[in-house]
């Protein structure tokens, strides 16, 4: 008499499935042209057949008002989901979208200096935040928005508009002293400037600071795009001062009005005369109020 063993196959976890996927294509990468052409042929005919297969059953399955109800519940299945995904048959949810398309022109923003972060998403339009070359008035900053905005509104069709939202203040540059806070900021140096809401976009702030020992600072503040950056009100050339320096974010440019050295306005780096510059003070921003280090 004759036992029939019956053993039952264990199927793969979808770990093991992404894995296993992640192993094929980093082999396939390592192939010459040759051999790898006719391996992303074959993949791309086999996903086709495969395609063409999913998108007549999902059909069929929608059309029967019973069968419809059991698709939804097959796309919360993370394999069928990524499946589904992989071959366009779901789109995924509008931020994890937009966060593909944005990836997309990424490179071409980074180019120029810029770059763009998604915040949100809410009642069909995408709120960024742009930095860098794309948040200022110049031709090409006007270019980069609307590079983003196109690749957003064209290529997600779950957004319809898009939004920039103004970059919170923040310093261009914490030296290492910088970090040497306690509890008593003023004991340290640090004076407080007041709300960075006071302090106007992309113009300069002329200050006379008092410090703890009763000394006046004089100090401007540059706010390009709300990246904060302070200086000694005092011109690298002869010391005189910078209240009616002219600030053009378009070359992000500082130049002095009395002999017309210039100066990266966020580094304070002379480009008239390389090797010197302007005097820059630790800045920070702490709960929305800005503090200028005029001292120890």
């Amino acid at each position: 008499m004759s036992t029939t063993t019956e053993r039952i196959a264990t199927e793969p976890s979808f770990e093991e499935l992404a894995t296993r996927v992640d192993d094929a294509v980093a082999a396939l990468a390592g192939l010459d042209a040759s051999a790898r052409g006719v391996a992303e042929e074959l993949k791309s005919a086999i996903e086709e057949i495969h395609r063409a297969g999913l998108v007549t059953i999902v059909r069929r399955l929608r059309s029967d008002d019973t069968a419809r109800e059991v698709l939804f519940e097959l796309v919360d299945d993370p394999t069928v989901h990524l499946l589904f995904s992989l071959h366009g048959i779901v789109r995924p949810d509008p931020v994890t979208h937009a966060n593909q398309v944005l990836a997309a022109v990424r490179p071409q923003l980074n180019s120029h200096g810029g770059d763009v972060t998604l915040v949100r998403v809410e009642d069909a339009t995408a709120f960024v935040r742009l930095e860098g070359a794309c948040n200022g008035c110049s031709m090409s900053a006007v270019t980069l928005r609307n590079l983003v905005e196109e690749a957003l509104v064209q290529g997600v069709p779950a957004i319809a508009a898009v939004e920039v939202l103004p970059n919170e203040p923040t310093p261009t540059l914490i030296p290492l002293e910088a970090l040497r806070i306690g509890r008593d900021p003023a004991g340290e140096g640090w004076v407080e400037v007041g709300p960075a809401a006071a302090l106007a976009v992309d113009e300069l702030s002329s200050l006379r600071l008092m410090t703890a020992t009763g000394e006046h600072a004089e100090v401007i503040v540059v706010n390009a795009g709300q990246r904060l950056s302070a200086y000694r009100n005092e011109c690298a050339h002869e010391a005189l001062p910078l209240d009616n320096a002219v600030l053009d974010l378009s070359n992000n440019t500082l130049t002095c009005p009395w002999h017309g050295f210039c100066y990266d306005a966020t580094s304070g780096e002379c480009l008239s005369a390389p090797g010197v510059q302007l005097e820059q003070l630790p800045l920070r921003v702490d709960g929305g109020v800005v503090w200028v280090r005029v001292g120890l």
